[in-house]
């Protein structure tokens, strides 16, 4: 359904899927078996004002039926098979979700060729995660390409022939399961609405699935290349009162040239006045390499990199104590550890 269309599907007279009060994914897909007699399928349709036209379709499709013989046939004779899925304007799009699986038949695609071609290649065009459980472990490459525009074909084209070595990292945590997003459970808490309710603070993104010890498919921060990198000689020196130049080299130890993205991270101090995250990301840097080539990498934290927000006082609050400084490729993957004290407890005025 679309265009702030409601709706129920009812199968020999049961009702299998109610969205009569509210609305949410735009496009949506459920399995039933049937027998081989007659059934009856009612959709029933209604729409509200909106600013566009209202339509609904319904498709029937039989399990195993999605791939067509002759899209087999290519597959089995190519030397290698990219298969695009994910979304696109009428299935992502804004005022509405989107289901976190892939579009009907999507899933099965993926499947069915990979059976007949182990060079598999899947590119997502998708605004987020989506479910890879049914095939990520069994096809050697994923790219997500996001929503890539008119010259996204020629960048894929480009990074798959190895023209353009990737260095995109991923700006979002990736879940295997969509229970597993720290936020899951706010949406719909009442029952035909779509209140939300945000309820998990500070503790958004990668931060809350430290917090709730939940492994994600992919971290935030992830990426891969078609070289490596190694880090090293951390060094945490302090300049004045809550002020440091946190030093670290990185290097190419690869064949080609590319580029990585270094993070890092301050760890809070293990015991505070208020509930923190485990670690925060204060700074970032982008360090472009030839192959064997090093490079030290500078970055400064300031007061703010160790601050919260004191509701009380309305001002921005360092406690003073320990810090951890993590250097990391992603959030999941901190490959230099260091440490910084606050001497003294700060305030920062507004």
């Amino acid at each position: 359904g679309f265009g702030d269309s409601n709706y129920r599907l009812f199968v020999d007279g049961k009702l299998v899927r109610d969205r009569w009060a509210i609305s949410t994914a735009a496009t949506e897909s459920l399995t039933i078996p049937l027998d081989a007699k007659t059934h009856r399928i009612v959709l029933e349709h209604k729409a509200k004002g909106g600013i566009s036209p209202p339509f609904i379709r319904m498709g029937i499709v039989k399990k195993g039926d999605w791939v067509e013989a002759n899209a087999l046939e290519l597959a089995k004779n190519a030397d290698v098979v990219v298969i695009p899925v994910g979304f696109d304007a009428t299935t992502e799009t804004e005022g509405w979700d989107r289901t976190f699986a892939l579009p009907p038949g999507q899933d099965e695609l993926i499947q069915q060729i990979k059976t007949v071609n182990k060079n598999v290649i899947v590119v997502i065009t998708s605004g987020g995660g989506v479910d890879m459980k049914p095939w990520v472990n069994q096809v050697p490459g994923v790219l997500q390409s996001w929503y890539a525009g008119q010259e996204g074909g020629t960048a894929l084209a480009e990074i798959l022939f190895g023209t353009t070595n990737p260095s995109g990292r991923l700006p979002a945590t990736f879940e295997r399961d969509a229970t597993d997003n720290p936020t899951f459970t706010n949406y719909y808490p009442q029952a035909n609405s779509n209140k939300i309710e945000y309820k998990e603070g500070v503790f958004v993104g990668y931060r809350g699935y430290e917090k709730n010890d939940v492994a994600p498919l992919f971290p935030f921060g992830f990426g891969l290349s078609y070289t490596t990198f190694k880090y090293a000689n951390l060094t945490v020196k302090p300049l004045s009162a809550g002020l440091f130049e946190v030093t670290f080299s990185v290097t190419n130890t690869g064949r080609q040239a590319g580029a990585d993205v270094a993070q890092i991270y301050v760890g809070s101090k293990k015991e505070s006045k208020v509930d923190r995250p485990l670690k925060e990301l204060k700074g970032f840097e982008k360090v472009f390499l030839k192959a064997g080539e090093m490079k030290r990498v500078s970055l400064t934290l300031d007061k703010r990199a160790f601050s919260y927000f004191d509701v009380s006082s309305k001002n921005w609050r360092a406690e003073a104590g320990d810090y951890e400084i993590l250097v990391g490729r992603s959030s999941a993957e901190i490959v230099l550890k260091g440490k910084a004290n606050l001497k003294s407890e700060i305030t920062l005025e507004r």
